[in-house]
């Protein structure tokens, strides 16, 4: 039953039409808000602490509980994803941080508030795994590296934007209506993607063919436009895989790659990015300036995934991955070098550069790279596990980077950083397969 459809071939050879954009803007708006809930820690727990809502020791335990929330979340959506669907998985996440983030708006004090932030992280961890994992379902093999990574443009987005509501909004406002915004737009989101369709992939991978079958009739009809489509290309037949697939070779080697590039990436952001507002208050900024200063690197996060997305199509992701990762160390270690109140323009000029090159990575490294490392039968489970541990890692990043600051300062942070971006190159060196133009039969059939 899962070779009468052709679900997989008949997507890829369809021509980009109105059905691919609406997919993209149903799935992209979500992420955005999941983007955007992502990022907002960095100017509210700053301007909560200057205000003795919170503390530093409490910043810590709401930045660290977020990442807890965010492993479970992308662990469980995982096995509910492969199992309930993704039109399923994705309505209720969405949820979840919806009603969260209108909760935290009105937390009473900063116990409170963590706890929100827990739920919405659950919701949060789910949304990333679901969201690239769906969209890599449909998109063709040609520009897919490029649908993705605009995606992850999409997500990234919610950095500049809360920067510029945060330097607008919390001054004079406070941090509670940036929680609002989140809420009220992500319960928008999902009230309009009702009209998501579900995977034909995955319904065929379910053996529901009449199913695959009846949306794959409807989606050729909308991409065809009423002229004739391309030919089917038969991939050949790919055996099914299970679970315990995952702990042997090649998908082993493949669920290492996907974890530890997941495990650099995440702690780059949230160990660095996110401290950002801190790291400028800490050498001497006001909380404006720190906002202000973080605005403007926060832009070089979209051209980054700009970047990125025109790299992973263009000379394929292990080279993208590679090359940014080596314009990270040598940013990295200049960056480290000088103070944000004595150097601003040397400040802002490296860190531009390394803004970009880190998010060169987050949009190949979340958006592109590790969904198509895995057949769609467990390609929720595996990218799941895979966002996990990468999840897990931060849970205790914000206290690494605490005691890092406190004993050597920013450079302590930033040569953490560089050390696991090292090991993310030989990793991807050694073991990274390499999906641009090939179809996702393709990369699931052969390493």
């Amino acid at each position: 039953m899962a070779h009468l459809v052709n679900a997989g071939a008949r997507l890829d050879r369809l021509p980009i039409s109105s059905f691919h954009y609406r997919i993209f803007g149903l799935v992209g708006a979500g992420m955005f808000f999941d983007g955007y809930d992502l990022y907002v820690a960095g100017g509210v727990l700053a301007s909560a602490i200057q205000t003795k809502f919170t503390t530093a020791a409490q910043n810590l335990q709401f930045i660290s509980l977020t990442f807890v929330g965010m492993t479970l979340g992308a662990l469980i959506t995982g096995f509910v994803g492969d199992k309930m669907g993704r039109r399923f998985t994705y309505q209720v996440n969405l949820l979840i941080f919806g009603l969260a983030s209108l909760a935290a708006a009105f937390a009473q004090d900063m116990n409170q508030l963590i706890a929100c932030r827990f739920v919405q992280g659950l919701g949060l961890g789910a949304e990333i795994v679901v969201g690239y994992s769906t969209l890599t379902e449909f998109v063709p093999p040609k520009t897919r590296g490029r649908w993705l990574s605009m995606m992850a443009f999409l997500v990234v987005a919610g950095f500049p934007v809360t920067a510029l509501l945060g330097y607008l909004i919390i001054p004079a406002f406070g941090w509670r209506p940036m929680f609002i915004i989140a809420a009220v737009g992500s319960l928008i989101v999902w009230y309009l993607r009702k009209n998501l369709p579900e995977s034909p992939r995955w319904l065929e991978s379910q053996g529901r063919a009449e199913e695959a079958e009846a949306l794959m009739a409807r989606i050729e009809t909308e991409s065809a436009g009423g002229a004739p489509l391309p030919p089917v290309v038969v991939p050949p037949h790919v055996p099914q895989v299970a679970a315990s697939d995952m702990l042997k070779p090649p998908l082993l080697q493949r669920l290492i790659v996907g974890s530890w590039v997941l495990i650099t990436i995440n702690t780059l952001i949230f160990g660095f990015v996110i401290f950002l507002p801190q790291f400028f208050l800490r050498q001497g900024l006001t909380i404006a300036n720190s906002l202000a200063y973080t605005l403007v690197l926060s832009v070089a996060s979209l051209v980054g995934c700009a970047v990125g997305a025109y790299l992973s199509d263009a000379i394929g992701r292990r080279w993208s991955i590679i090359g940014a990762s080596v314009v990270t160390i040598v940013a990295g270690y200049i960056y480290a070098r000088f103070d944000a109140s004595a150097d601003p323009a040397i400040v802002l000029s490296v860190g531009f550069v390394l803004i970009v090159a880190i998010y060169v990575q987050t949009a190949i490294l979340f958006g592109v790279y590790t969904p198509e490392l895995f057949p769609t039968e467990i390609r929720l489970r595996a990218n799941g596990i895979c966002n996990t541990l990468g999840r897990g890692a931060t849970v205790v990043s914000p206290f690494m980077v605490g005691a890092l600051m406190a004993s050597y300062k920013l450079p302590g942070v930033v040569w953490l950083m560089i050390s696991l971006v090292v090991v993310q190159i030989v990793v991807v060196w050694a073991w990274g397969v390499e999906p641009r133009n090939r179809g996702l039969e393709d990369v699931a059939a052969k390493a």
